[in-house]
């Protein structure tokens, strides 16, 4: 290790070797390394693990971010929103995959990149009302809605139709569908391909933004993307208008009220086809997302990842950089100006999660990927959660939640076990946001981990103190020796797609020394 640390994050030597005694070492390749490693943990496992498609995953993975690592990047005029979106070239520091595109091929790969700065056309089709399923929470339709991004490009005559958008790459593999077909020979369907101005792929590579648009689109992609294939489901569909009614019905009110600086990019309309293929999902389906970040908004918003991701060249992070400038402005020592930065970005962030989970039994899956910090002069301002997929709606809670929406979890399947909810929020705000966070800035060489841990842990002793009984999360935070975190290498191993199957088993869950236990 060139930097053992405390929350995870470590830093390596590079390369890897293979020891050849008494002979001098050997330098291992990424595929070598990922075969031997996975090999040992298969001993382990008992013949659950696909060795050949995890170590196909982490070469086609390293590939694309060799490719991205060489690139432009986004282009100068792109807002902060979009250059933070973009700018992951390496991805996910624990994850043997962050990168993969399977089963794109090197150029389709180049074209749709967020991390080369791509923008595109979507594909448009045109469906007869009868295989079209939506849904909106806005008082307009999905449908016209979606007709109202294409604006001056909007095919003149639409005889009662709904207009369509698809992913580029996803259109040519549903146009290469049997039942697709069948559709476009009965005339319920035609294809009208490329149309409109080009949208560029924000980090997730199938949730597309344009700065005019008053939505961003989150469109099906199936192709395999860190453990999951990337489709929307007609449960995630059904939860994020089930969520901005909720927020609607009220919740929303409060939390503006209690915390301003923070919100929820709503979901708020759907549309599909349906094909008449088994299942509920035919690869059509598109989900409007609100757009915070329009023309003219120069609000630094950026995805926490992105903060978080070593610089050019290995260097620095943003978050570091941001630090080291906000201390060297004020002739500060950098550990001091880390632990107030934190501090505030705790009251920003973390105060509405916990209170959202406290109070209203709502655990959100605020990994880093899914947060948006504002940033005001360097200093955390405001904070925005996103992800139609991460809400998880304690079986404790739902009756107080239905009293808002009442058929709320008919479609949505969001209500799962208390302990669920518990273990999915402890790990997600816990140990990947929060201490992803701390151990950025100590692998920078910022702050010390140990010091902004100890001041982690006093943030929710205070919590502890401020509700009773104390919450679950913040309990075994505070108490437990070790705690359960995803294990993203051996979900990969042992090809797990965490959006199939029960929420309670989607992903491989072990555990890890707590480093915040006996600290408050």
């Amino acid at each position: 290790l060139r930097y053992r640390s405390a929350t995870g994050q470590h830093a390596y030597h590079l390369p890897a070797t293979l020891a050849r005694p008494p002979g001098e070492p050997v330098p291992l390749d990424h595929v070598t390394l990922a075969g031997l490693l996975g090999k040992e943990l298969a001993a382990e496992e008992g013949g659950r693990a696909r060795l050949g498609e995890f170590v196909t995953s982490v070469t086609d993975s390293t590939r694309n971010a060799a490719t991205f690592l060489a690139g432009p990047g986004p282009g100068p005029g792109a807002t902060p929103f979009l250059r933070a979106e973009q700018s992951l070239a390496a991805g996910h520091p624990l994850h043997p995959a962050a990168k993969g595109r399977q089963p794109m091929t090197p150029d389709e790969v180049r074209r749709y990149a967020p991390e080369l700065g791509a923008a595109f056309p979507l594909h448009w089709f045109r469906a007869d009302r009868s295989i079209v399923a939506e849904d909106s929470a806005l008082g307009t339709g999905a449908g016209e809605l979606l007709a109202g991004l294409l604006d001056g490009d909007r095919p003149a005559d639409q005889r009662g139709r709904a207009l369509v958008p698809a992913h580029p790459w996803q259109a040519a593999r549903l146009l290469e569908r049997p039942e697709v077909a069948e559709l476009l020979a009965a005339g319920l369907l035609e294809d009208l391909g490329p149309l409109g101005r080009p949208w560029s792929p924000t980090s997730s590579v199938r949730t597309v933004y344009r700065a005019d648009a008053p939505f961003m689109l989150k469109l099906s992609l199936g192709a395999r993307i860190t453990n999951s294939v990337r489709v929307n489901l007609a449960k995630e569909l059904a939860r994020g208008v089930e969520v901005h009614r909720l927020l609607a019905a009220g919740l929303g009110a409060e939390l503006a009220g209690r915390f301003p600086g923070f919100a929820i990019v709503r979901d708020p309309a759907w549309l599909t086809l349906r094909t008449g293929r088994d299942g509920p999902e035919s690869g059509f389906e598109g989900v409007l997302r609100e757009n915070p970040y329009r023309e003219g908004d120069g609000t630094d918003a950026s995805v926490v990842a992105g903060l978080c991701h070593p610089g050019p060249g290995g260097g620095p992070s943003r978050l570091a950089t941001l630090v080291g400038d906000l201390a060297a402005a004020a002739g500060r020592p950098t550990g001091a100006v880390a632990a107030e930065w934190f501090r505030r970005y705790l009251a920003v962030a973390a105060d509405p999660l916990l209170w959202l989970y406290a109070d209203w039994g709502i655990a959100l899956e605020a990994h880093q990927q899914n947060s948006i910090v504002e940033l005001a002069g360097g200093w955390p301002a405001g904070f925005r959660y996103r992800d139609n997929q991460g809400y998880y709606f304690k079986a404790s809670a739902a009756d107080r939640l239905r009293r808002l929406v009442p058929d709320l979890n008919r479609a949505s399947d969001t209500v799962c076990d208390d302990a669920v909810a518990d273990e999915r929020f402890g790990y997600y705000l816990a140990v990947n946001h929060l201490f992803g966070i701390v151990g950025t800035l100590g692998r920078d060489g910022v702050a010390g981990e140990a010091d902004l841990l100890a001041d982690l842990a006093a943030y929710l002793a205070a919590k502890a103190r401020e509700t009773s009984p104390v919450p679950p999360l913040v309990a075994t935070l505070l108490g437990a020796p070790r705690l359960r975190v995803k294990a993203n290498l051996r979900t990969r191993l042992d090809d797990m797609d965490e959006l199939v199957g029960p929420l309670a088993s989607q992903s491989v869950y072990v555990e890890v020394a707590n480093p915040l236990a006996g600290l408050a």
